[in-house]
C-alpha cells in the first residue's frame, strides 16, 4: 500500500508542476482589430493610453505573460497619473490595472495551451485528482478497524509545521497572491478551464470561475479522504456531505447558471456580513434593475441576515452554518482537516481572536452605514470620510488578504479555522447569538473523561475542550462551531454535541485548587 501511495505522490507532483510550470508558457499578440474592439467596449478615451499601446504592444509578440501584462499596465499607470493631474476625469481609466490587462491578455494569448485546453486539464487537474486518490484510497485497508489514530501527527513534516508544511504555505500564499492582485499572470491557467465555464455559464473563464472549479474540486478530492478517516461518525460523513453540497450547487454551479440566462450571479447561502458588498451602491443598482429575481434576491439577502441566521443559531447553534453550509468552513474541514492540531490554544491568542473577530464586524457594520447613507443621500461619504475609500480599504485587508492570502494560505503554519476564528464577521454575529441566545450545547460526562487530550489538541478553534470535560461543564463558546471532532476523537464518549432547553446550557463549576475547599459546599450547590 505504501508503494501505491509513493507513486500517487509523484503523479500529483508531477501534476503540480505542470500547473505551475503554464505560467510561464504561451504567447501574447494584441491585433488591432481586439484592441479597437476592446477601446470600443470599455469607452476609453485615453490617446496616451491608446499611442502608448499602439507603440509598444501592437503587433509584437511576447514569449510570457509577465512582459505582455507590464506593458499594458505601465501605459495604464503612466496615462491615467498626467490624466489626473490635469483634471482630465473623463479619460481616466478606471478599471484596476491588472483586472484591465487580464481582460486584454485572455484574448490575446495564443500557442499550445489554448489550442489543447483539455490535454493541459488532464496533465493538471487530471493528474492531480489521480495522485490525491492513490495517496488517500489505500488507508481504507491500512487504517484497519475504523477510528481516529494520532499515528505520529506532530512528527509528520506535512502536518506539524515540517518542510512540507512550509512548502505547502508558500504555495497556497503564492497562489492567492496571483489570485487577487496579478490575474493577468495566471491566464494559462484560466484557459484549461474554459471548456467548464462555457459549457455552465455560456463565457470564457474568468480568474474567479478558475478557483470556484479548484476549491469545488479540491473539496470533494479532501472529502474523500475525510470518509475514510471518519467513517466511524455518521455526523462527520453527513456534514462533510452537506459542505460539499452547498459548495459546489449553491456557491459554484447555481451563480453561473444564472449568469447563462443573464441574471445577477449570486450564492443563495451567502449571507451579509460575510457576502460584504451585498449593500454596496453597483449592488444594488444591479439587483433593482433584474425585475423580480433581484428583488428577490434583494429580499432574501436582508432575511437571511436578520431572520434566518439568528433564528437557526438559536435552534442549533452556529454549527449549522460554519461546518455544515458555509464554503470558508467546508474548505477548513476538508483541505484544512490535517492542520486542525496546529490551532493556537494559548490565552493570547483567545484575547487577539476576541479583538480582532469582533473588531472586523464593526469594520464591516459601520461600512455598511456609510454605504447605505451615501446610496440614499447620493454623497460621497460621511464626516468628511469617503464611502468609497472604506470599502477599498475593506476589500483590500479583509476581503483580500485576509480572508484568502491569510485565512486559506496559512492553513499550514497556524491550523485550518483561520479565517473563521479571527477574521470573519458572519462567525462574530453568530458567536454573539450562540453565547447569549442559543439552545446548543456541548454536553460533558467528567467521570468518564482520562485526560487524554485528544479534544483540546484536535480544536481548530483553539478551544482548551478538556478544561470542560474534567469538570464535567457544558461547553459554551461563542467561538465554537460544532464541528464535532472533539466528540469524534474522544476515546471515552465524554463529549456529546447536543440541543436542549436554555435552561441550565451554562453551568460554571468551581475549580478545585488547594486543600481548603469544602466539597461538601458543592454538593450542595448542586
Amino acid at each position: 500500500m505504501k508503494y501505491i501511495q509513493n507513486i500517487g505522490l509523484g503523479i500529483f507532483l508531477t501534476g503540480l508542476a505542470i500547473f505551475t510550470s503554464l505560467i510561464f508558457l504561451g504567447k501574447y499578440e494584441l491585433t488591432p482589430e481586439l484592441f479597437d474592439a476592446t477601446i470600443n467596449s470599455k469607452g476609453i478615451k485615453s490617446e496616451l493610453f491608446i499611442n502608448e499601446i499602439k507603440s509598444e504592444v501592437l503587433g509584437k509578440t511576447f514569449t510570457n505573460p509577465f512582459s505582455f501584462s507590464d506593458k499594458i499596465v505601465t501605459a495604464i499607470e503612466s496615462a491615467n497619473e498626467s490624466h489626473k493631474q490635469n483634471s482630465e476625469w473623463d479619460k481616466v481609466i478606471w478599471d484596476k490595472p491588472h483586472s484591465f490587462s487580464y481582460q486584454i491578455a485572455k484574448h490575446a494569448g495564443t500557442g499550445l495551451i489554448k489550442e489543447n485546453k483539455g490535454l493541459f486539464w488532464w496533465l493538471t487537474f487530471g493528474l492531480g485528482i489521480l495522485g490525491a486518490l492513490m495517496c488517500i484510497i489505500p488507508n481504507v485497508i491500512t487504517l484497519g478497524p475504523a477510528g481516529i489514530k494520532n499515528n505520529g501527527v506532530w512528527l509528520n513534516p506535512a502536518t506539524n509545521r515540517g518542510w512540507i508544511g512550509w512548502f505547502a504555505f508558500v504555495f497556497l500564499v503564492g497562489f492567492y497572491l496571483l489570485l487577487y492582485f496579478r490575474p493577468d499572470y495566471i491566464v494559462n491557467w484560466t484557459y484549461i478551464v474554459d471548456p467548464f465555464s462555457e459549457s455552465i455559464s455560456g463565457n470564457m473563464a474568468s480568474q474567479w470561475f478558475l478557483y470556484g472549479f479548484l476549491y469545488c474540486t479540491v473539496m470533494t478530492v479532501m472529502a474523500v479522504r475525510m470518509y475514510i478517516k471518519y467513517r466511524h461518525n455518521k455526523y462527520q460523513v453527513l456534514r462533510t456531505t452537506s459542505v460539499l453540497f452547498f459548495q459546489i450547487v449553491f456557491a459554484f454551479l447555481i451563480p453561473e447558471i444564472l449568469v447563462r440566462f443573464e441574471k445577477p450571479w449570486y450564492d443563495f447561502k451567502n449571507a451579509f456580513p460575510l457576502d460584504y458588498d451585498f449593500f454596496y451602491s453597483w449592488s444594488l443598482d444591479e439587483l433593482i434593475s433584474s425585475g423580480g429575481l433581484g428583488l428577490f434576491i434583494l429580499v432574501w439577502g436582508i432575511l437571511l441576515t436578520l431572520v434566518i441566521v439568528p433564528v437557526m443559531v438559536y435552534f442549533f447553534g452556529k454549527r449549522w452554518y460554519c461546518s455544515w453550509v458555509c464554503g470558508c468552513g467546508g474548505l477548513a474541514e476538508t483541505l484544512g482537516d490535517p492542520y486542525r492540531q496546529l490551532s493556537d490554544k494559548s490565552l493570547k491568542a483567545w484575547q487577539l481572536e476576541r479583538w480582532l473577530v469582533h473588531g472586523v464586524l464593526v469594520f464591516a457594520l459601520v461600512m455598511t452605514g456609510f454605504t447605505l447613507y451615501a446610496y440614499f443621500s447620493g454623497a460621497e461619504g460621511l464626516l468628511g470620510v469617503k464611502t468609497q475609500t472604506i470599502q477599498d480599504i475593506y476589500g483590500f485587508l479583509i476581503g483580500s488578504i485576509f480572508a484568502g492570502v491569510i485565512g486559506t494560505g496559512f492553513y499550514p503554519i497556524f491550523g485550518n479555522r483561520v479565517w473563521c476564528r479571527f477574521g470573519c464577521p458572519l462567525a462574530a454575529y453568530l458567536g454573539i447569538v450562540q453565547r447569549f441566545k442559543s439552545r446548543f450545547r456541548i454536553t460533558t460526562n467528567g467521570g468518564q473523561c482520562i485526560s487524554c487530550g485528544n479534544c483540546s489538541t484536535y480544536c481548530e478553534q483553539g478551544i482548551d475542550v478538556r478544561a470542560y470535560a474534567q469538570k464535567g461543564e457544558n461547553i459554551i463558546r461563542a467561538s465554537c462551531v460544532g464541528c464535532g471532532i472533539c466528540a469524534a476523537v474522544c476515546p471515552r464518549g465524554v463529549l456529546k454535541l447536543e440541543n436542549g432547553p436554555e435552561k441550565g446550557r451554562i453551568n460554571p463549576t468551581e475549580i478545585l485548587l488547594g486543600n481548603d475547599v469544602d466539597l461538601m459546599d458543592l454538593v450542595n450547590q448542586k
